[in-house]
């Protein structure tokens, strides 16, 4: 149940972080990358069998 609400969570994120709307396009890749981040974070522990 928790690893749906992540991946939820994270889709969410992935989808608010791109930059498609005119005032968040001179923001570069702040938004996207931090959820990149998150998401490579989330992938390892889920290889890990922590979550």
């Amino acid at each position: 149940m928790i690893t749906l609400l992540l991946l939820v969570i994270l889709v969410l994120l992935l989808v608010g972080g791109l930059p498609v709307f005119p005032h968040s396009r001179n923001w570069g890749y702040g938004p996207s990358g931090m959820v990149g981040v998150l998401l490579v974070i989330v992938v390892v522990l889920l290889l890990l069998g922590m979550i």
